[in-house]
């Protein structure tokens, strides 16, 4: 029990990133079909947009159905443990029983969305009911948001609250749909030129929702400039407001090539690589806003806050540490060496532990701890620096030598593997199966995992070992999959200024990762004219990521 509640922080952030995804992928499809794929099946008669649509808002509510079901369980779960109270106790909490209505509309709305619903050119009773059981689902997902914790201000906050998620559901949620939907209208002009201005009023409109909600909701729970960049909540929303950002000028060049459908089947594919970069930013954004749930509203840390000066002060680049201090020397080495010879001395034959994973208790840390950590990422900063590197002379196609350097990323799995946590095996007397409690540890090891997929499928894929593109696919999507992995990322720290520092170094790395990734899917699956520059751009990522682990501190 103690390994689950351990577990929770990083279990309960991908599970509501999950629960995000799918929540605005179905509203998003419900809001397509009434608003585009209805009315383009009467005006032209396009069943298989109706029916391409009512799939992916069957396959998006069942994901959401699973997910909340199994959220809901692991909180309850979580709860009685923590409070030492009854199962039945904690399910009868406001959250579960919102939860247990949320999975069930999520349920609902799934049998009512088979695609059989569309064989009638006239909705059936089905879209109707579709639409109530995600209302019900949507109204169950506010009652557990921060709007629900300030009673003076709810009606206000969960009115913003409502149309921050609805507009990202209008926008990104409707992504699927919209994508799938250019390739059923692709061979005719006047159909995809009316989608296209169906969608693009939808997303204008989504876009509008966000951000209104975004600034009534920065005005209340982040409250000022210094909450903004000096709070968890505050920085993550600092961000989410980047990778909005960049999210908008994507869809921006979306808008504008959306305009020239008419001009052939360029314009078409421009867009639908464009879509495939929109939702991959959209998935990141979403999981910003799911670890956002997991931190207090800046506005009420008033009294604990990273000034700015404390963040120049961290962020000003000093030598890197590249000397590492004596594995012995670190907190829990140490303290166990004590406790070891003090039941030595009294004839003991058990010995008392210093940490035991999954217990619920941050680890013991030193200055020769922060110094063991600086030195691991400094020396990852001068691997992954090298890898940008080559990459960038690779691409100047004056270095054919360069292209092996995918090779350089098993080096930092290796080195991740054994330095990143060293009181775990193989240098540490924690085993490995019990340390998988640590979710600091589990965390470690899924980078390594994914860093060693990163290597073996580059490094083939830069020699020519594949017979199809696919397998370069695979690089992006880790690459996305990594930086989004950072912004569920969690330390065991009780101090929340330094959880703050350290935030500052890490979501950096999550954005340089999503964009480095995006780029690269880019020039695989773009045209001539965006692989391009877009070739440039992700070894850039690479080298600004070497460049920020070479600069990290946490002292």
């Amino acid at each position: 029990m103690s390994g689950i509640f351990d577990l929770y922080g990083f279990l309960g952030v991908l599970l509501h990133t999950l629960e995000l995804v799918a929540q605005s992928v179905l509203i998003g499809s419900v809001a397509f079909l009434w608003i585009a794929a209805v009315p383009m099946q009467r005006r032209m008669g396009a069943p298989a947009l109706l029916a391409s649509s009512l799939r992916i808002a069957q396959v998006s509510a069942w994901i959401l159905a699973v997910v909340a079901l199994v959220a809901t369980l692991l909180e309850v779960t979580v709860l009685s443990a923590m409070l030492q109270i009854s199962i039945g106790e904690a399910a009868s909490a406001r959250f579960a029983l919102m939860g247990a209505v949320k999975a069930i509309a999520a349920a609902l709305a799934a049998i009512a969305a088979r695609p059989s619903a569309a064989a009638s050119p006239t909705p059936s009773w089905r879209l109707p009911g579709l639409a109530l059981c995600v209302v019900v689902m949507f109204a169950a997902a506010l009652a557990t948001t921060h709007a629900t914790a300030r009673p003076m201000f709810e009606s206000m906050l969960l009115i913003a609250t409502g149309m921050h998620r609805t507009g990202a559901a209008l926008w990104l949620g409707g992504l699927p749909c919209f994508y799938s939907a250019l390739r059923i209208v692709e061979g005719d002009p006047a159909a995809r030129a009316w989608l296209g201005k169906r969608y693009s009023a939808i997303s204008i409109t989504g876009v509008g929702l966000i951000l209104v909600g975004a600034i009534v909701l920065a005005v209340t729970l982040i409250g000022s400039w210094g909450a903004f960049y000096g709070t968890p909540y505050g920085a993550m929303a600092a961000t989410k407001s980047m990778l909005l950002a960049v999210l908008l000028l994507v869809g921006l060049g979306n808008f504008l090539a959306v305009r020239r459908f008419s001009a052939g089947d360029a314009a078409i594919t421009r867009v639908r690589r464009f879509v495939e970069i929109e939702m991959a930013f959209g998935v990141a954004v979403l999981a910003l806003a799911a670890s956002m749930t997991s931190a207090p509203p800046g506005v009420d840390l008033a009294d604990d806050r990273v000034t700015l000066d404390e963040l120049a002060q961290r962020l000003t680049p000093r030598p890197p540490q590249l000397e590492t201090p004596d594995a012995s020397s670190l907190a829990i080495a140490s303290l166990q060496g004590r406790l070891d010879e003090e039941a030595a001395r009294a004839g003991a034959d058990s010995r008392a532990r210093t940490f035991i994973p999954g217990s619920g208790e941050p680890a013991p840390r030193n200055a020769y701890d922060i110094a063991w950590s600086e030195y691991n990422h400094h020396w990852s900063g001068v691997i992954v620096l090298l890898i940008g590197v080559f990459a960038l002379l690779e691409r100047t196609g004056r270095a054919p030598w360069a292209r092996h350097w995918p090779l350089l990323f098993l080096g930092l799995a290796i080195f991740i593997l054994v330095r990143a946590d060293p009181e775990v095996w193989p240098l540490g007397r924690i085993g490995l199966i019990e340390s998988l409690r640590d979710p600091e540890v589990v965390q470690h090891r899924l980078f390594a995992i994914l860093t060693i997929a990163f290597a073996g499928f580059e490094w083939r894929v830069r020699n020519g070992r594949f017979q199809s593109q696919d397998p370069a696919l695979v690089f992006p999507i880790l690459m996305i999959a990594g930086g989004i992995l950072l912004f569920a990322h969690t330390h065991a720290i009780s101090d929340v200024k330094d959880q703050v520092l350290i935030e500052w170094s890490h979501l950096p790395l999550g954005v340089f990762a999503v964009t480095g990734g995006a780029a690269r899917w880019l020039q695989l699956r773009g045209a001539h004219r965006e692989a391009r520059w877009a070739g440039w751009v992700w070894p850039v990522c690479l080298v600004l990521t070497g460049i920020m682990l070479l600069n990290y501190r946490e002292a």
